[in-house]
């Protein structure tokens, strides 16, 4: 199935925009599953169990797992995404870019290895270091445009020709990389403004968005900002506002996600 068709099958099935970041924080988890031999698998199925019908995407974020040398871990919690949410997407959070054969290599980590439906790139060494992500049609790649942290300005922001520089990554992705219809673009939620310029620039690309809720990004101004003329276009991300809901207990985490869910919907 074409990328884009598993993305409009995700959002039919939750009935939402809502991607559950999936990033547990060891120092974090809930006392009662600090003892568990597989403690972050074990949090991330309370999550998933919680949310499995409203969430559309979720986005494991592999530092977390990575760090910990728990990589086993991260590839059964997305088994048990394709298990109890199948119609959701999985989003491999890795920021990855490279080379020729490093980049193709990184791919196959993504799609092969873990079994994500799309994999986070930095676009910062350009095309043949992005075209590996974006070769598979039903497999897609997530460019960081307009990031959501504070230093984002420093690069993101810099005028080349008089355009921002993160307006001529979509631009160069929008026109040349996109041949499958499955490139989407990080724009976070803490720069409405920067946002609706690349709505009105692209009306037709989706964009992934973090920075909702222990961010700061607001939802009102997002969604004014970055939902096209049919109402969709974002994949609205939020990890520690419900994954750690209630001490992360699963009716405060549930609660919180149909909370977004619903706020989202109400505005589209």
């Amino acid at each position: 199935m074409m990328f884009a068709e598993r993305l409009r099958q995700a959002q039919i099935a939750s009935n939402g925009l809502l991607c559950v970041g999936l990033d547990p924080d060891l120092d974090k988890l809930p006392a009662d599953l600090r003892a568990d031999p597989r403690p972050l698998l074990a949090f991330n199925r309370r999550i998933i169990d919680a949310t499995w019908d409203i969430a559309a995407a979720y986005k494991p974020q592999i530092a977390f797992y990575s760090a910990l040398g728990l990589e086993d871990e991260l590839a059964a919690s997305i088994r048990y995404v394709r298990e109890r949410a199948p119609a959701a997407l999985v989003i491999l959070d890795a920021k990855r870019s490279d080379i020729g054969n490093t980049a193709r290599a990184y791919a196959v980590e993504a799609f092969e290895r873990y079994g994500a439906d799309a994999v986070t790139v930095n676009p910062y060494m350009g095309s043949d270091s992005v075209l590996p992500f974006l070769a598979r049609p039903d497999r897609g790649a997530i460019l960081l445009c307009r990031t959501s942290n504070p230093g984002a300005r420093d690069f993101q922001d810099l005028l080349v020709d008089g355009v921002p520089l993160f307006r001529l990554v979509a631009e160069r992705a929008a026109a040349r990389w996109n041949q499958h219809q499955n490139l989407m673009l990080v724009v976070g939620a803490t720069f409405p403004k920067e946002m609706a310029e690349l709505r009105r620039a692209h009306p037709a690309l989706w964009f992934l968005v973090p920075g909702i809720g222990a961010q700061g990004g607001d939802l009102d101004s997002t969604l004014a900002a970055g939902l096209n003329s049919r109402g969709d276009g974002l994949l609205i991300s939020s990890s520690r506002g419900i994954i750690y809901a209630g001490a992360g207990e699963s009716a405060a985490i549930r609660g919180a996600a149909e909370e977004l869910r619903t706020a989202i919907n109400r505005r589209r």
